[in-house]
């Protein structure tokens, strides 16, 4: 992040963290602890208000040090309900390094744990919002990076309790504003608490005009008072759905992953394995979609890729190789690569540009172009992630071939018009297979086949075609052959696989040549108009996970996530303008027509 997004941080004699930026503490020099405590943990009435919930959400302005939420965390693995889940929200504009954090938080080794795990979890100071996975508190948090006013906008999650912890209002207006004050009443849950330090005029009649009832209390040290609000109408949390999905290939999987981690049993309908599609391959790379010209396109896939590493890292043998080198197509890439890599969505050196030089010294032999090395990426191996995900999530073996409204949910439904099994919600996420279960998203095939050579080793690479080390060889390809749907492996599209190897890393070729005959493998993906993911609501209760043609392994976890949280009713990850972009409705015209083309009436 650029300079101008510093907290320009300075430390006092006695060790205690001041925004240069803003002339203020980050928290009280008698006792920082103890005040968040007092201030907003027992302000918002933690930890009576979540007893007997399967789920809180927290909401704070001002992440800061991660102080608070080192506290709510220590305080929630100490009293939290059974089987409880705690999601938390916060928000910064100028953040704080993870070092800079370390030292400030280090004055209370009480919360060592609630820090460690909050440090461990520390995002790259990009913009957007960041999911922080946090299981060993059964936690999790999304960080906003940016300003408040456009965080509070685009998140879509209802806040139980809030934490307002920006400076004070006569250095730091922006956190208090009369727009803030309409999003916090609008992302409040029904009997929303609210705690802050301030006793400020604007604040008190902000929050008392927008329907809560405000009262100042004793304060904490040297500050005279604090004040607590809350809404008077009562929250009523829902009962969990029962939930289906069908499909066992990544989408599958990162769907199971995703409603496990909300506490969620879903059953996995399949019909021929997990994998048996278009994630069987033996080895895949997760790389975003590079776009220098659409930034919010750019931001969701530099979104996907992050939370794509954070849950891949902790899969057993699931991680091949890090780093991916997207060679140039055309003499114009050498430019949108340097675009690309001057993207603030990126982490510091997560993309750089290499010359024809670099890129040969990175893959071992002559490159006549270069390339953007994308640090980040990864290659995968799909069957250990697909069995780490899988893992203790009921597997169904049947063939779907129609799904149908119930009573009480939606029912799936076998080939003799049998009923396989009913449930509250169900995603789809069956790849090509969604075709033949919905009409809403248009959805097209694209079967390709890639070659296994034994024995070779080699860097991930990209170029329009792939070569990805699979841990015992390589696999490269791919064919891409529009509009087929029952491909079989030919010696032709081997050939066209070899030629495309050869032109681009002859050395490669001929080390496939000489390890002898190569294994094929073919798949159809499923692909969208737009080539954009589909992701959301179909109907009440109906959703879908799909489109995501060669970019599974990529968007698949984080569009899980958002899927998940919209069949539960719990916080997305993805913020309000990336989900309209994924959703199904972008194909349905304003007559309730899908648009084969994607586009709606308005833009024909």
């Amino acid at each position: 992040m650029t300079d101008d997004r510093s907290p320009r941080l300075l430390w006092t004699d006695d060790g205690a963290p001041r925004s240069g930026r803003f002339d203020d503490v980050y928290f009280s020099r008698e006792d920082g602890l103890a005040e968040s405590r007092a201030v907003f943990l027992s302000g918002c009435g933690l930890p009576d208000i979540w007893r007997e919930r399967r789920r809180f959400t927290v909401a704070e302005l001002g992440f800061g040090t991660g102080l608070n939420i080192a506290a709510l965390l220590g305080l929630w693995r100490q009293e939290r309900p059974q089987g409880g889940r705690l999601h938390i929200f916060s928000v910064e504009g100028f953040p704080l390094s993870r070092d800079e954090a370390a030292r400030a938080l280090a004055a209370w080794p009480e919360i060592a744990d609630a820090a460690e795990a909050l440090l461990a979890a520390w995002p790259q100071a990009t913009p957007g919002l960041h999911r922080l996975d946090l299981p060993a508190f059964d936690a999790v948090l999304d960080l906003y990076i940016g300003p408040v006013e456009t965080a509070l906008d685009q998140w879509a999650g209802q806040a139980n309790a809030w934490f307002l912890d920006g400076f004070a209002p006569s250095t730091n207006p922006d956190m208090w504003s009369d727009a803030v004050m309409d999003l916090i009443a609008a992302r409040s849950a029904p009997g929303a608490r609210i705690a802050t330090f301030t006793v400020a005029g604007q604040v008190r009649r902000g929050l008392a005009e927008r329907g809560f009832r405000v009262e100042k209390r004793p304060g904490h040290g040297r500050k005279r008072e604090r004040l607590e609000a809350w809404r008077e109408d009562v929250d009523v949390e829902r009962a969990p759905p029962s939930v289906a999905i069908v499909g066992a290939g990544i989408a599958g999987a990162a769907l199971a992953r995703a409603f496990k981690a909300l506490g969620l049993h879903p059953t996995v309908v399949e019909a021929d394995g997990p994998g048996a599609g278009a994630s069987g391959f033996d080895a895949s790379l997760v790389t975003p979609r590079l776009d220098a010209g659409d930034r919010e396109i750019a931001a969701l896939y530099a979104a996907a890729l992050e939370r794509a590493c954070a849950l891949y890292a902790p899969a057993s043998g699931a991680v091949l190789a890090r780093g991916v080198l997207q060679l140039e197509q055309t003499p114009r890439d050498a430019k949108r690569h340097l675009k690309i890599a001057a993207q603030d969505l990126w982490s510091n050196g997560g993309m750089t540009v290499l010359d024809a030089d670099a890129c040969a010294a990175h893959l071992g032999e002559p490159c006549e172009t270069g390339g953007l090395l994308m640090r980040e990426a990864l290659a995968v191996r799909p069957q250990a992630v697909l069995a780490d995900w899988l893992a203790e999530i009921e597997v169904k073996s049947a063939t779907v071939v129609d799904v149908q409204p119930g009573e009480n949910g939606w029912r799936l439904i076998d080939g003799s018009g049998g009923t396989i099994l009913n449930a509250d919600a169900i995603v789809l996420a069956a790849g090509w297979g969604n075709a033949a279960l919905q009409t809403a998203a248009p959805l097209s095939p694209v079967a390709g086949q890639a070659d296994v050579a034994a024995d070779v080793a080699g860097q991930p690479v990209a170029w329009g075609g792939y070569a990805v080390p699979t841990g015992s060889g390589l696999l490269f390809g791919a064919t891409h052959d529009r509009g087929v749907t029952t491909p079989t492996p030919s010696e032709d599209a081997t050939a066209r696989n070899r030629a495309t190897l050869a032109r681009r890393l002859p050395g490669l070729d001929r080390r496939v040549d000489a390890a002898g005959p190569t294994r094929a493998r073919v798949a159809v993906r499923a692909t969208t108009p737009d080539r954009l993911p589909v992701a959301g609501a179909l109907e009440t209760g109906l959703f879908i996970l799909g489109g995501l043609g060669s970019r599974g392994f990529c968007v698949a976890p984080l569009l899980a996530d958002h899927i998940a949280a919209l069949a539960c009713g719990a916080p997305s990850p993805l913020t309000r303008d990336l989900a309209v972009r994924v959703s199904p409705g972008r194909f349905i015209s304003a007559e309730g027509l899908a648009q084969p083309d994607g586009t709606s009436d308005a833009d024909l």
